[in-house]
């Protein structure tokens, strides 16, 4: 029998039932086995070495060597498909109303190249590509901040179901002139008469606490009301809102991080996921705690969670912890 839990930090409802992992499914799976979501390095791969006119032009990179040319180690250029572009377009939709409304929306959306190499994603590189990777990440947030951007969203799609078109591993930001609601509704929770409820939560990790994946000086765990299976939220322990003033925590969350990533390819092997980044909006000055969403993308969404806006999880978050700290077999 399932039972519902509602998540404190989103305000969802979310039912487990483990049962449904048993159900037979007669729909041939679309996840890839071990090793197949690399793929091989191809000539014609955008994101690889000696490839580089095959992207817009460069906006900035790490390692050495003139824009456009190898010997980088990170790469950041236009999306050649943007979300958004620019300052925006006037719909022309006239007054808003309940039925129709639209506004103007600018922004931006680039490609970070998480490395040079075709078939090592987030979760295999080093721990020092990770810090890298992450602090280019968190300067090109802050360089839209400057320019005026309300809120930058620092995302991956790892893997066809995840959302990712291009193999070689990725990440992306999408600046935009808008709040999200998502991370508005975060706002409006995170801060309770008995504090952060980010901090609230590593506090209670520290006894031996089943949803901990692992624990340094940031917090790697599957939340007790997980939506989907394997679930993970990273958060590091100093309490800061803004992933744009991150400094000297990044170098725990970036050793969590592939940790945790690793881990989940090591139960799921080629699992496909979505990251996301959660910092406080620009214009905002309610308190807030950055932290790091990762949704494997191992359930399908079907007539049930769609038509009832409740998510169902089939994996129960506890055995998922088990099994991402390796205490249990595959």
């Amino acid at each position: 029998m399932g039972h519902a839990r509602l998540d404190p930090l989103t305000g969802r409802w979310v039912i487990l039932a483990p049962g449904r992992a048993r159900r037979p499914d007669t729909v041939a799976p679309s996840l890839p086995g071990p090793g197949a979501d690399a793929g091989p390095t191809s000539d014609d791969c955008p994101f690889c070495p000696g490839n580089e006119h095959l992207t817009p032009p460069e906006i900035a990179r790490t390692g050495p060597g003139a824009a456009g040319t190898p010997r980088w180690r990170t790469r950041v250029f236009p999306n050649r498909y943007p979300i958004v572009d620019g300052p925006g377009v006037d719909p022309g939709a006239g007054p808003a109303d309940l039925l129709r409304s639209a506004r103007r929306v600018g922004g931006a959306h680039e490609v970070v190249v998480l490395s040079p190499d075709h078939g090592r994603s987030l979760g295999l590189l080093e721990r020092a590509q990770v810090v890298e990777v992450l602090a280019v990440l968190r300067d090109r947030a802050r360089a839209h901040t400057a320019r005026g951007r309300g809120f930058t969203q620092v995302f991956v799609n790892h893997g066809a179901e995840g959302g990712a078109s291009l193999t070689h591993p990725h990440a992306q930001l999408i600046a935009v002139d808008l709040e999200p609601p998502v991370v508005l509704d975060e706002v409006a929770r995170i801060t309770t008469p008995e504090g952060c409820l980010i901090c609230r939560e590593i506090e209670r990790h520290a006894g031996e606490d089943a949803l901990v994946v692992a624990s340094t000086d940031a917090e790697l765990w599957c939340p007790w009301a997980s939506g989907t299976a394997f679930e993970m939220l990273l958060a590091p322990r100093r309490h800061r809102a803004r992933f744009e003033d991150a400094a000297d925590e990044l170098p725990a969350v970036a050793e969590l991080l592939r940790h945790g990533l690793a881990r989940l390819d090591r139960v799921v092997a080629g699992a496909p996921y979505n990251l996301a980044v959660h910092s406080r909006p620009a214009a905002l000055t309610a308190d807030y705690h950055w932290h790091i969403h990762v949704w494997p993308r191992l359930q399908r969404e079907a007539g049930f969670e769609r038509g009832s806006g409740l998510l169902v999880d089939v994996v129960d978050p506890a055995q998922a912890a088990a099994l991402l700290r390796g205490s249990g077999p595959p």
